[in-house]
């Protein structure tokens, strides 16, 4: 079974992306597992509590359940033309300590999509993170791509696909990145 982490950047509960994140969930192929993981409850990162306090045990949890999975797939939405801050601050506290960072990102697959109403399909997003995954040693997946541009079309209200494209080009991304997770990680595992 390939497991796949599944985070979405925006906490707002009719977001397209937190949509998107469950349509990825809705298309997983046989054989893969994606497990969508709330990011809503990580504090504001701050050295002065992680060394009076340690970790945050919500923090811990969702480390161990990246270490654990094969991929993980984050849908960014796009703010000011760059990544979400929520989800950056996540990814800062994740990476903490240092000597953690190989346990949990080290080689893990990973794969962006995201959704907008506006134009851009949250290109610069998806970018603005490359520097931040190739710090933490992960290995991109670039065969695909998921860019939703004019989301409120192609979500209806009741927050499902409703563009047959677009849910064909999400249901071929999914496929594409569980296989890529599980080749991934079982070649990572033999070294």
């Amino acid at each position: 079974m390939t497991t796949i982490i599944g985070l979405c950047g925006s906490l707002r509960h009719g977001s397209f992306n937190q949509m998107l994140l469950r349509a990825a969930v809705e298309r997983a192929p046989a054989g893969t597992a994606i497990n969508p993981e709330s990011i809503r409850q990580i504090p504001l990162y701050d050295a002065d509590v992680e060394e009076a306090q340690g970790m945050p045990r919500v923090v811990e949890r969702l480390k161990d359940q990246i270490a654990d999975a094969d991929g993980l797939l984050i849908v960014t939405p796009e703010y000011n033309a760059s990544m979400p801050g929520v989800l950056k601050n996540a990814i800062d506290w994740l990476s903490r300590p240092p000597a953690d960072i190989p346990r949990v990102f080290r080689g893990k697959p990973v794969a962006f999509m995201g959704a907008t109403p506006g134009l851009g399909g949250t290109a610069l997003s998806q970018a603005a993170w490359l520097p931040v995954v190739r710090l933490l040693g992960m290995r991109p997946w670039f065969e695909g791509s998921v860019l939703i541009f004019d989301a409120g079309r192609v979500f209806n209200s009741s927050g499902q696909v409703a563009d047959v494209a677009t849910e064909q080009r999400i249901r071929k991304f999914v496929e594409g990145f569980a296989v890529f997770a599980g080749a991934q990680q079982r070649q990572y595992a033999t070294k």
